[in-house]
């Protein structure tokens, strides 16, 4: 073989292992793309599902604090009832 034609061969093949080396990075950043719209998607669904537990338990809690059932869990359960004027203490406010 003549020198130019190992030149020629030797620029071919610094090419060829740039090429391929591009081509691997632009696989390997497209692979990663795609991990991190999993990974996104993932986390959204995560989001609302989090979205909907929160807004169940503020109702939840809304209907726990209801006067009516605190009243009637004081009347029924606890056996509570309405002081009566003998009962009650007015405390006067000194300045």
């Amino acid at each position: 073989m003549k020198i130019s034609e190992l030149k020629t061969i030797g620029i071919w093949i610094i090419l060829m292992l740039i090429f391929i080396t591009q081509l691997l990075f632009y696989t390997w950043c497209r692979v990663q793309c795609v991990q991190v719209g999993y990974e996104i998607s993932k986390e959204t669904d995560k989001h609302r599902k989090l979205i909907t537990l929160q807004n169940n338990l503020k109702i939840e809690f809304a209907r726990l604090k209801s006067p009516k059932r605190i009243s009637k869990i004081a009347k029924y359960q606890l056996g509570l009832t309405t002081p009566t004027q003998k009962q009650m203490v007015i405390i006067h406010e000194i300045r």
